[in-house]
């Protein structure tokens, strides 16, 4: 059987940590940053993890 290949759009954007969940970055971070409050834009900025009804979908695209 061959290799599966990996999903490169999302393996630019997910990467998956010891345990097997996908951590992901938060979304709203590129522009119109005027309108969003300061506290509003450092919470953005921590990652966090994927709900688990989402990560099992991303297992087929990042099978490695």
């Amino acid at each position: 059987m061959p290799k599966m290949k990996t999903n490169k759009g999302a393996a630019k954007r997910f990467r998956r940590t010891g345990t097997g969940k996908i951590r992901k970055n938060s979304a709203f971070t590129s522009h119109i940053l005027t309108s969003k409050s300061t506290k509003r834009k450092r919470n953005l900025r921590k990652s966090s993890m994927m709900a688990d009804g989402d990560a099992k979908r991303m297992k087929v695209l990042l099978p490695y």
